[in-house]
């Protein structure tokens, strides 16, 4: 019989929770289906904020109140939450890999449907210098290796104050000519908003934390040097077989 083969995204999820679990990130999931509660206002996203127009996100017919999520952020709160309850306090460490929707017309780079892999890390003393380690230590195994630098440009989110743009440069003989020595544009960070804490139940005069989230479907494009994104959920076998 012959064998099967793994999706390049599964192989990249399975990858990734090996390389966060040696940093000591727990892995976490939730529903695909989220409340608007915990998808915009629990997260600090305000009323009249776009990302909560018909253009961006999915409401769910006779679901009143809900949506497709359309980040795997929720997951931050429904954790924190959870913990508190459980009178668990930080520090706290997990990755959250998942299937996200945005309502947007698709092209080689753009999906309505992919999946991101979600980080959080709160405590006492915890700073940018945490997440810039984080991340270099991540791709730096992800690419076997390389020389990997990151930089942080500013930028804005709801959820994170102060808020950056990650770029990665790789070089080395192990890294697709297409990204060697190019600095590209991979997630969104920054720390985590103090709103974000209070809503959870943390003390954020107490704890900081920060937070990532980058596109799974991306980082699979740029490492095996995949030309359309919508070969991912093409359910091709000719696509698959190749992994």
């Amino acid at each position: 019989m012959e064998r099967g083969h793994m999706h390049p995204i599964s192989s990249l999820i399975r990858e990734a929770n090996g390389i966060f679990e040696r940093m000591g990130f727990a892995f976490e999931e939730g529903p695909l289906l989220e409340s608007e509660r915990y998808n915009f206002d629990m997260l600090n996203v305000p009323k009249d904020h776009p990302a909560r127009d018909m253009q961006d996100t999915f409401f769910v017919k006779g679901e009143s109140g809900h949506v497709l999520r359309t980040h795997t952020s929720p997951v931050q709160v429904h954790y924190m939450e959870t913990q508190m309850k459980k009178n668990i306090l930080p520090p706290y460490r997990i990755i959250v890999p998942g299937k996200v929707f945005r309502n947007e017309a698709t092209d080689i780079t753009h999906e309505a449907e992919f999946y991101q892999i979600e980080g959080l890390a709160v405590g006492e003393d915890i700073t940018l210098a945490h997440l810039k380690g984080t991340l270099e230590r991540f791709f730096k195994e992800l690419f076997r290796g390389a020389d990997v630098e990151v930089r942080f440009r500013p930028s804005f989110f709801p959820f994170t104050e102060p808020s950056v743009e990650v770029d990665m440069r790789v070089a080395g003989e192990n890294v697709p000519e297409k990204l060697r020595g190019t600095w590209i544009e991979m997630m969104g960070a920054g720390m985590v908003h103090p709103n974000v804490l209070k809503n959870a139940g943390v003390d954020p005069e107490k704890y900081r934390g920060f937070a990532f989230g980058m596109g799974l479907d991306r980082l699979a494009i740029l490492r095996w040097g995949i030309d359309d994104i919508r070969l991912m959920h093409s359910a091709d076998l000719r696509f698959i077989n190749q992994f």
